[in-house]
């Protein structure tokens, strides 16, 4: 292991850094893993990178040579600061530090109308789904993210029947995701309680329909998921007819008339699957 534990202590030392659990801030210390994470990402010359949550700027660096743009946001103050000071002083041209909460980033702000870009992020596991909602869903997706995430987090974003859930789901659809390495908890400073796993998503490109008739479609299918995932231990019939005022029986014919076993529950079901159930409850997705 690439250990970068003492020099990581030093800088915290130097600027009065103090890693704050509530903002996620534990700092990888194997460089090898960061090396894995660019590896991931597939960095091209003309790529823009956004980059979450730099922290002290080990893998800011990484990317800085080998994309032709990185906007690293950094939420907290001081590691902005630092970062800013240290780009400074390299000289380096390609980096944009930007002190803000990434939920509240505006893309058109900094990227040029048809710019497109890949996300690197070593996420507070505080906002992994609002964070996932809001950029994959967003009118100007990235092309793929590498995430750092928490280990069950990402395991639970790639599973499968009957492991599926509404989280899973709402990734899947957007992106096609796959964990690329584990990353144990002693990898970091502070210690974390639970082990990381770095996961890549590749986003899939949306059908081109005009207007927002794409987007009105997308809020019809996550509302048909929502109403099959509100209660983990109900069968799905009972869930949908519930949540969409149906009656059970119409429910039960429909899923026999499309091949599925009434007995199921909603994570029993992939991704192609809920598609089907979405086209065959169209008429009552208004």
């Amino acid at each position: 292991m690439s250990d970068l534990l003492p020099e990581i202590r030093e800088i915290c030392r130097l600027c009065e850094i103090k890693p704050s659990r509530s903002k996620g801030q534990n700092f990888l210390v194997n460089e090898n893993i960061y090396d894995d994470i660019v590896k991931a990402a597939e960095i091209e010359v003309d790529d823009t990178v956004l980059e979450i949550g730099p922290g002290l700027g080990f893998l800011t660096l990484k990317l800085a040579k080998r994309a032709k743009r990185v906007i690293a946001v950094e939420l907290d103050d001081k590691l902005a600061n630092y970062l800013q000071t240290g780009i400074d002083a390299k000289g380096i041209a390609n980096v944009e530090i930007v002190n803000e909460d990434i939920l509240r980033f505006n893309l058109n702000t900094h990227l040029a109308p048809t710019e497109k870009y890949k996300i690197v992020a070593n996420l507070p596991y505080n906002i992994t789904s609002i964070f996932l909602r809001l950029f994959l869903s967003s009118l100007r997706p990235p092309e793929s993210l590498v995430l750092m995430l928490q280990k069950e987090v990402a395991e639970r974003i790639v599973a499968a029947p009957p492991e599926m859930s509404l989280l899973a789901l709402s990734v899947q659809y957007y992106a096609d995701a796959k964990i690329v390495r584990e990353v144990k908890a002693g990898n970091f400073w502070p210690e974390p309680k639970v082990d990381s796993a770095v996961i890549k998503m590749t986003v899939k490109k949306r059908p081109e329909i005009l207007g927002n008739e794409q987007s009105i479609k997308d809020k019809l299918f996550f509302r048909l998921a929502k109403v099959g995932f509100s209660a983990k231990r109900k069968m799905l019939k009972n869930n949908l007819a519930g949540g969409l005022k149906i009656d059970q029986k119409i429910i039960n014919e429909i899923l026999i008339k499309n091949k599925f076993n009434p007995q199921l529950r909603a994570e029993d079901l992939s991704l192609d699957n809920w598609q089907k159930l979405f086209a065959a409850l169209s008429e009552f997705m208004v």
